[in-house]
């Protein structure tokens, strides 16, 4: 089995106590990849694709994923670029704002070779992509992903893709309507927030959100909302599948993330939408009850599927 993110790790400032952070690297495709790995079986392979600069920290960047068990790929490094860096503040409910510094990040490169691109998601199962990583790049490298997308998905792999609507990244609505919409017909899997989608396509329900997405051809839709019930379409039929037990969030970094990773990890093993969605439900639950987007490893072993009673269930 081969995973593969296409997006933009960026350097995470979290944990902040004064005038001290903690230093971490995340960012929303990244958080994805980082728990399919924690929750598949150990000889899965998974790359992150991006691109890469030549400092310091992009260096530790891709030391990190490997040390990690998380590849590269054919990712390019770019001369003279750098990551971007986002700063987490919290209010007392455990909600968060993001101070982002990203204009001249080298992720916003990683689709303008179409060579490099298309032989780094060659031979996937699965690829997984965001609204972010649409928005982060121009509109040609846009075109460039969505061939190698399409390309992918003849020779058998599953697309699965999050809006992942971030107003600031697009220079209009109407940009990101398009792009957006084209990443959904994309895709056999959608994973999309519904705030997202209603601050976006006016969306008044959920249901709304999964009957339009549901037209562009997409196998499942997993509509999240928050600590709420997700709503579940998949082949026509529409569940609503609510968190197996409360949760008290202490940081809702990564929440969505991690839920759409533990989906994904369940519906590779072979887990029906509705069983992989509870699984999500469990896994976001724990992620939200620490800091930072990336929950370590060692913490979700027992979901594992060759760790605990409780996996996929």
């Amino acid at each position: 089995m081969r995973v593969v993110s296409i997006g933009e790790c960026m350097i995470e400032l979290s944990g902040r106590d004064g005038a001290t952070w903690r230093q971490g690297f995340a960012g929303d495709t990244l958080n994805t990849l980082w728990y399919l790995r924690a929750l598949l079986p150990a000889d899965a392979v998974t790359d992150y694709v991006s691109a890469f600069g030549d400092d310091p920290f992009s260096a530790e960047q891709i030391a990190f994923l490997k040390q990690n068990g998380i590849g590269t790929a054919h990712s390019p490094v770019i001369e003279g670029k750098a990551p971007g860096l986002y700063a987490i503040t919290l209010d007392g409910t455990g909600e968060r704002s993001f101070t982002y510094w990203r204009g001249d990040a080298a992720a916003r490169r990683l689709a303008d070779d179409p060579a490099a691109l298309a032989a780094s998601i060659d031979g996937a199962d699965l690829i997984y992509f965001s609204g972010i990583t649409l928005a982060i790049i121009d509109e040609a490298a846009r075109g460039h992903l969505f061939d190698a997308l399409a390309q992918a998905a003849e020779a058998g792999a599953t697309i699965a893709f999050d809006p992942n609507y971030r107003p600031r990244l697009w220079p209009s609505p109407e940009t990101a309507r398009a792009a957006i919409e084209r990443g959904c017909m994309a895709s056999a899997i959608v994973l999309p927030t519904f705030d997202d989608e209603q601050a976006l396509f006016g969306d008044a329900m959920p249901e709304d959100t999964v009957g339009r997405i549901g037209i562009g051809g997409a196998r499942t839709v997993i509509v999240k909302r928050g600590g709420d019930d997700a709503l579940v379409w998949q082949d026509g039929t529409v569940r609503s599948v609510a968190p197996p037990e409360p949760a008290a969030p202490v940081d809702t970094t990564g929440a969505g993330d991690s839920f759409n990773g533990a989906f994904l990890a369940a519906h590779l093993s072979g887990i029906g939408a509705v069983g992989a969605t509870l699984f999500a439900h469990r896994v976001a639950a724990r992620v939200i009850g620490r800091h930072g987007a990336l929950l370590p490893a060692d913490a979700l072993a027992d979901l594992r599927p060759d760790g605990g009673t409780t996996a996929f269930s």
